[in-house]
Order: structure tokens, then C-alpha cells, then sequence
């Protein structure tokens, strides 16, 4: 019997075994994505950029679309992103896990969203933990957050500059700090 996709798998939130037969592929795929996001962080014109990340993503970016390059992403084909985005410089996107990105949403440099991690026990650490990351509309992620697998962003909230978020933000609120905890309501 044959087993499904492995990045079908993964999309579903199956952990994923180190000794898993179709495991290569994930790197075989990271390393194809790779060859686009060079192509993509040494291009200047905003067209362009969106074209590749397009091929990255597998999906059409929208013209009202903006990423100021560099942008780092492992695999891509589960990055999705809506209209009326701005992705700042050197953001870093593990989306193995899902990452979905609806309308209006900024994010600010160095900002990481991390739909992948692993086991605590360390016999099953080499493991990967896929999770989506969903952030709503107009939500605004600050400078050097990081959002950790699993995690909805509420619509119109805001995540303040270096917050760690572990946990679903509600809409219209303001979260800082590690772990991210509601500082106010909007």
C-alpha cells in the first residue's frame, strides 16, 4: 500500500519520523525552493519578485502585494497570502506546517513564523511537528516577533516588537512579551 504525499501528510499535521521513507523529499524540496528565493532576494523590481514568489508559492501574488527582499522560506507551496500584504526585510517563513496570510496584514522586518518544531523528548526530538500558522485580516506583526506553529493571529491585532507567541491572539487586541500575553484591547 502506498502512502500518501508526504507533503500531503504534513499539510494534515502528521508528525513526521526521521526514519520516514519519503523524508528526503522535504529537503530535496527546500533545496529547489532555495534555488527560487536567491532569484527572488537579488531582484529589484517589485513585479518580479512577486512573479517568484508566485513560483515559490505555487499561487498568484496580487499586484497590491509588497515583500521587501530578503525573504527566507523553506518551502513555499503552503505559504498562502492575500491581498494588500506588506512583508518587510528579512523575514524568515517555515511553512511546511501551513502558513496562511489573509488581507491587510503587516509584517515588519526580522519577523519569523515557524509552522514546524519538534518533540520535546529527546528520543523523538529529530521528529517534525507540522502545525498551520494562520494570521487574519489587517493584523500587524511587529519587528522581530516570532510566531510558533499552531498559532492564529486575531483580526486587526497587534503583535508588539519581539514577542514570542505561543498562543491564539483573539481579534482586536495588542500582545507583547515572551510568552505574548494580551496587553490591551483595540
Amino acid at each position: 500500500m502506498q502512502r500518501t504525499d508526504i507533503f500531503e501528510r504534513l499539510k494534515k499535521g502528521e508528525i513526521i519520523l526521521p526514519s520516514d521513507p519519503q523524508a528526503y523529499r522535504m529537503l530535496e524540496a527546500s533545496y529547489r525552493t532555495k534555488k527560487l528565493v536567491v532569484q527572488m532576494n537579488s531582484a529589484t523590481d517589485p513585479k518580479e519578485i512577486r512573479e517568484l514568489l508566485g513560483q515559490i508559492t505555487e499561487s498568484e501574488i496580487d499586484e497590491s502585494v509588497n515583500v521587501f527582499t530578503p525573504l527566507h522560506i523553506n518551502y513555499g507551496k503552503h505559504t498562502k497570502i492575500g491581498k494588500n500584504v506588506f512583508i518587510n526585510f528579512d523575514c524568515t517563513f517555515l511553512d511546511l506546517g501551513g502558513i496562511t496570510i489573509e488581507d491587510g496584514v503587516l509584517i515588519a522586518p526580522k519577523v519569523s513564523l515557524l509552522s514546524e518544531g519538534h518533540p520535546i523528548e529527546p528520543d523523538q526530538r529529530q521528529s517534525l511537528v507540522p502545525n498551520p500558522i494562520h494570521i487574519k485580516r489587517n493584523a500587524w506583526i511587529g519587528a522581530n516577533a516570532t510566531i510558533l506553529q499552531g498559532v492564529t493571529i486575531g483580526e486587526n491585532s497587534v503583535v508588539a516588537a519581539g514577542s514570542v507567541v505561543s498562543h491564539d491572539v483573539p481579534d482586536n487586541v495588542v500582545v507583547g512579551g515572551i510568552p505574548a500575553k494580551i496587553i490591551k484591547e483595540i
